[in-house]
């Protein structure tokens, strides 16, 4: 199964994004800001700063703080312990992805995060089940057209 989160340019506060699933819309995203890491990790603000783009493995597994099954990233550099969680704002995302089912500014609109990630955690479990690997793709934000001289 793919994933794939294409990010919008961040705000000051956060970067909001769309996930699709093998190529579907899926839901929403809102992450921490995009930070230049540096070489050696030296730019990133502790639980205020996303994650590199790339593509990374995505299990599910028991969180020892939550204490509970959650879908994880794996292999992400100078991060450890990304999730992929419910949650409203950038407060809430700690360095990890939120989802939902609605934007509203630079937040997940109230009440639609919980259902996006019970959907999508469902879909990543059959997928597993199956024993087919899941990857998740985050993408860097494109340019505005302006940018780009479109």
């Amino acid at each position: 199964m793919e994933l794939r989160l294409q990010r919008n340019p961040s705000s000051a506060h956060a970067t909001t994004g769309t996930l699709t699933v093998d190529g579907q819309f899926e839901c929403y995203t809102l992450e921490d800001v995009v930070r230049d890491l540096g070489p050696k990790g030296e730019g990133k603000i502790k639980d205020e700063t996303a994650i590199p783009p790339g593509t990374y493995p995505v299990i599910i597994n028991m969180s020892p703080r939550l204490k509970k099954l959650m879908m994880r990233l794996l292999e992400v550099p100078f991060f450890d312990g990304i999730l992929i969680h419910s949650g409203n704002n950038e407060a809430h995302t700690k360095g990890c992805i939120l989802v939902g089912s609605k934007l509203a500014g630079d937040t997940i609109a109230g009440g639609t995060s919980t259902g996006a990630l019970a959907a999508l955690k469902a879909k990543v479990q059959a997928a597993l089940d199956r024993g087919e690997p899941v990857r998740i793709t985050i993408l860097a934000a494109q340019p505005p057209a302006s940018v780009l001289g479109v």
